[in-house]
């Protein structure tokens, strides 16, 4: 099968390329500079060159606070660029993986996980301009989609509150983290070997949307508490405060653990606990942290 990933600078997008690589996959990487997913007529080019069977768009808007101010441009990346891009496929004749959020979602407090059919309530700017990327995916390319939405990545490339933690934890006695927000911490090596497993089954009525983040729920303070414990120190240095002791533009969701039903009806399991994955998953990011800093 022949690959094409947008936004492969990103965190997960160079995850995803890597999986694909490593599973012996013809994949094509393009990062914001070689593919900008706002232009229709950038989007033909790079389909008519590398002719994908398949799609993955990582390309994102994801700067949360900023788009409380600047909703015009997130909106431009995550809802007129996804669209533009179905378009495409439809054109080519290929099929679309769109990666989503669970910003989509009010993230009002709730005990059980958000479905993947659950009505949608974003609170932000950013979820507003997601949803609209998910809406256009869906209408543009019906049967030959899908949208994957994950939540609370982390991985080895890029920023992300674990590699955050590493450095803190170096450099402070004491680290307060916010214990009112819950969720699902979620490795983004692990969402890539899933977008690869679900490509190849995308079409012959697999479609529509699936939830990828990994099993169990938590805060980041009890996130937190995990990477002191596993760097062998005193998770009791890692403090919990709230919400409102770190004010921000855009609202962050009290609860967004999502449910994960629909990989059941292709035989595919829920990605494993978060606390495995991240077992596994900080000694490479401890390891790319202290090789960023050698001089």
């Amino acid at each position: 099968m022949t690959w094409l990933v947008t936004g492969a600078g990103g965190m997960l997008g160079r995850d995803v390329v890597d999986e694909l690589t490593r599973r012996g996959e013809k994949v094509t990487g393009l990062d914001r500079a070689a593919l900008d997913i706002t232009s229709a007529d950038a989007i033909d080019r790079a389909l008519a060159e590398h002719g994908p069977e398949l799609v993955v768009n990582c390309a994102a808007y994801t700067a949360v606070d900023d788009a409380e101010t600047d909703e015009e441009t997130a909106t431009r990346i995550n809802a007129d660029g996804p669209r533009l891009l179905a378009r495409a496929c439809a054109r080519h004749g290929a099929r679309l993986l769109h990666v989503s959020t669970d910003y989509v979602f009010s993230g009002e407090a709730r005990t059980t996980p958000y479905p993947e059919d659950h009505p949608t309530a974003p609170r932000t700017a950013y979820g507003r301009s997601k949803l609209a990327g998910e809406q256009a995916v869906l209408e543009e390319l019906p049967g030959a989609s899908a949208v994957v939405r994950t939540a609370w990545l982390y991985g080895v490339h890029g920023s992300n509150f674990v590699r955050t933690m590493i450095g803190l934890e170096s450099r402070r006695p004491t680290v307060d983290v916010v214990d009112d927000q819950r969720g699902q911490p979620t490795w983004s090596a692990d969402v890539a070997t899933r977008i690869a497993d679900l490509g190849p089954r995308l079409g012959d009525g697999t479609h529509g949307i699936f939830h990828a983040t990994n099993s169990g729920e938590a805060t980041w303070y009890d996130l937190a508490r995990e990477i002191f414990h596993l760097l062998g120190t005193d998770p009791d240095r890692v403090r919990p405060t709230t919400t409102a002791a770190f004010p921000r533009p855009a609202s962050r969701p009290a609860y967004s653990a999502l449910a994960h039903d629909r990989w059941q009806e292709i035989d595919l399991p829920a990605l494993r606990d978060w606390r495995a994955a991240l077992h596994e998953a900080l000694p490479r990011i401890r390891k790319e942290s202290l090789l960023r800093e050698t001089p």
